[in-house]
């Protein structure tokens, strides 16, 4: 039976008559958003699978108003329902989630079916929501008219049926970025200093301020004092924060970084800081995405790099080097009113990233002199710690009975290097790397990884070196000078060069665009030598102390499609020969099956390994291969993913990708590289591949119907068996007109020779 529809005594509900101007698609804030407005015209009933006569006080007889009204319409008019919102969620819940879990997905055994008193009849009529997709948005919708403080609402039927691609994109672009929205300030540190991480059993919330930042430490120590109950400890950190001693030393004591802030009006006649905001990528992590250039370049002035997320336990370790391909595709977005500012905003980018450049990714020790290949190769001492306590237990364990020891004092020694065990120490050496690389864990990278020269850094400097080349020729007039003072590092490298102590300085002389744009050449023939294997057609990792390929076969052998320094015989090979091993029914899989090896209980899956599909990977490939002129690849792929992601979404309440499932009703942030890579990859669909994704056909089927490509062909049988297809075949689908832009590979410079 329908769920009942109470109200307060003597109150007639006729829902909200501005309801008519929201439209369908509207965000929770503007749809369920303002009061509840009442009228004679309708009244709020109770409604069951037959028709009754509403009881809403005793002498409702008496009452002059059009209670036994169906108030029709025009069939052409949307359908709405009339819902008591705690009434209907308890209804639902007992009714649907049979796992208990808040949710309604397909793995709930409940009859599926829920009847609603329509709007138009007043709550005499019923209409029949059915299925696991309407079910779940109904709950979904409840809970947020429920956030807004809403007791009873007149809900649009399309709201129940709306197109599920348009729906996620919707919740993403309206809701989801917004929860993981961010600032490191007054207002944000009740939020931000809560760390997950923290294996002291002390709670005291800490921030740590660069020394060159007087006025952030001064309004940090004010919020302290006007804010007590926060118990807010405020330090200021020492000239070279990143020695790894010091790091160390910070165990015990862990706390937030502060990170770039502007000055703004303070509303009473002064001026205060207010922090950038940024968007954390989960609720765990706290790498930046949203004021993001800002922030680095905030970090590589005043930490010396771009860090792998905003604790002091990350102070010794970067991430995988984005700078200046961000602050390019920025800065061709940016307000034309202001040319001048935007040249400036775009010089301080370019600044910061020549000083990473320099002084972290051709730098000893992460370069290796001899090759001319860069590596993930952080300074470090101890034990990482930000994992949980008992994360290296079965790597502590030996080495603590060798000792006689048990784990917990074995590892205090270990890390104040009272006990010396140099096998150990390259262990987490290669850990620190992993997690430097952004890909932790996989077997790619396990145990060697601060010596391999990746294919994917190596693509990353690549397009580093281009873009701060064309940065300079095109918008600085082929000269910029720097503004801090650093040590350049040798070019070309050698293990000569490195050797000599004499540094030049970056204010020797102004920067060119012929020096970067050699780089990226010399660059593009190491990898060629290095990681380019002609025989698999493949990118593979070059191990610079075994002196041989790793020839584990990863996704990111696609990565220098996206950078541009493959040529085009190398990306037909990569696309024709390579793609196949990758290519699953949910787009590219990380590394091949054959490459991870046999999984056991002693040796366990790794997250970046097969068959686990990551954004990052996805982005990569559907953007460089769209630049190598293979868009047909680049759609399929995408196709692929948002087919996996939406299919998801549709069958368990909202879920999709790695946002994870520990939420009651209705997902409210997603997971940051998720959520990009679903608004990115719907801009490479044409509007019939949105429309097929949205109604759940599977790849096999969809290909096979209109490409039948070598990789997507399926059997006949399969179009009329595909049980997704046909049951979102009655969903209401609203195309998107939408199209990928293009890039070109970068133009070829003289190269020195390499060693």
């Amino acid at each position: 039976m329908a769920p009942l529809l109470n109200h307060p005594p003597g109150l007639n509900f006729v829902g909200d008559p501005l309801h008519e101007e929201r439209p369908v698609d509207a965000d929770a804030s503007v749809y369920y958003g303002g009061t509840e407005y009442h009228s004679r015209s309708r009244t709020y009933s109770t409604s069951g699978n037959a028709p009754k006569r509403p009881v809403f006080e005793d002498d409702w007889h008496l009452k002059p108003t059009r209670r036994m009204s169906h108030d029709e319409k025009s069939r052409s008019a949307p359908r709405r329902f009339l819902i008591d919102v705690e009434e209907t969620i308890r209804l639902v819940l007992e009714q649907e989630d049979t796992d208990g879990d808040f949710q309604i997905s397909v793995t709930d055994a409940g009859p599926k079916i829920l009847s609603l008193g329509t709007a138009t009849s007043n709550g005499f009529k019923t209409f029949d929501i059915r299925g696991t997709y309407m079910l779940s948005n109904l709950l979904q919708e409840l809970a947020l008219a429920r956030d807004h403080n809403r007791k009873r609402i007149v809900l649009d039927e399309a709201r129940l049926t709306e197109n599920p691609v348009d729906r996620l994109s919707r919740m993403i672009k309206n809701s989801f970025w917004h929860s993981l929205t961010r600032r490191i300030d007054g207002d944000g540190l009740e939020i931000i200093c809560a760390d997950p991480k923290n294996r002291t059993g002390r709670i005291q919330p800490r921030i740590y301020v660069p020394h060159r930042e007087p006025a952030m430490v001064e309004y940090y120590r004010k919020i302290a004092s006007e804010k007590p109950h926060l118990n807010l400890d405020v330090q200021v950190l020492p000239p070279n924060p990143g020695d790894p001693h010091f790091v160390k030393s910070l165990n015990s004591k862990p706390g937030i970084l502060a990170l770039a802030m502007n000055e703004v009006d303070d509303g009473r006649g002064g001026r205060t800081l207010k922090g950038i905001p940024f968007i954390v990528p989960g609720a765990r992590f706290n790498e930046m995405a949203k004021g993001i250039v800002d922030h680095f370049i905030f970090e590589i002035k005043h930490y010396n790099k771009i860090l792998n997320g905003s604790r002091s336990y990350y102070l010794a370790r970067s991430q995988p080097p984005f700078l200046t391909d961000m602050a390019l595709q920025i800065y061709n977005q940016l307000d034309r009113s202001d040319l001048e500012a935007n040249r400036q905003w775009l010089k301080r980018a370019i600044q910061a990233a020549i000083k990473e450049y320099h002084t972290i990714w051709v730098a000893e020790p992460r370069i290796d002199p001899k090759t001319g290949l860069s590596r993930f190769r952080p300074e470090g001492v101890g034990i990482p710690p930000e994992t949980e306590a008992t994360h290296f237990t079965h790597i502590l364990e030996p080495y603590a009975a060798k000792h006689g020891l048990s784990i917990n004092e074995f590892s205090e020694r270990y890390n104040n290097e009272t006990i010396r065990e140099p096998e150990l120490d390259e262990y987490f050496l290669h850990d620190r790397a992993v997690r430097e690389s952004g890909h932790d864990t996989t077997y790619r990278l396990e145990k060697r990884c601060a010596n391999l020269g990746t294919i994917d850094l190596q693509s990353l400097l690549y397009k580093y070196e281009v873009d701060i080349a064309t940065a300079i020729r095109e918008v600085f007039d082929d000269e910029l000078e720097m503004e801090e003072d650093f040590d350049l590092t040798p070019f070309p490298p050698s293990v000569e060069a490195y050797a000599n102590p004499h540094r030049e300085r970056s204010h020797a002389r102004p920067q060119t665009s012929a020096e970067w744009f050699a780089r990226a050449d010399y660059r593009r023939e190491a990898i060629d030598k290095y990681c380019w294997n002609e025989s698999k057609s493949l990118y593979f990792d070059y191990d610079t102390v075994q002196e041989k390929q790793s020839l584990y076969e990863s996704a990111t052998s696609f990565w220098p499609l996206w950078a541009g320094c493959a040529s085009e015989e190398q990306g037909w090979k990569l696309v024709s020969e390579s793609l196949k091993k990758f290519e699953v029914l949910g787009g590219l899989v990380s590394g091949t099956e054959e490459s991870r090896g046999k999984i056991s209980l002693d040796r366990p899956n790794r997250q970046w390994d097969y068959p686990y599909a990551w954004p990052p990977h996805q982005i990569m490939a559907w953007v460089g291969l769209e630049r190598y002129g293979y868009l047909e690849d680049a759609q399929r792929l995408a196709y692929r993913f948002l087919y996996m992601m939406t299919t998801a979404f549709v069958d368990f309440n909202g879920v999709y990708g790695n946002q994870g499932i520990d939420f009651k009703m209705v997902p409210r942030e997603g997971f940051g590289w998720m959520n990009a890579a679903y608004q990115v990859g719907l801009s490479f669909l044409t509007n019939h591949m949105r429309r097929a994704v949205a109604a759940c056909t599977s790849p096999e089927v969809f290909f096979g119907r209109t490409m039948m490509g070598e990789h997507t062909a399926a059997p006949p049988s399969s179009i009329a068996n595909d049980p997704l297809g046909l049951a979102m075949e009655s969903l209401a689908l609203s195309p998107s007109i939408s199209g990928p832009g293009s890039a070109t590979p970068p133009p070829s410079y003289s190269l020195p020779s390499l060693p």
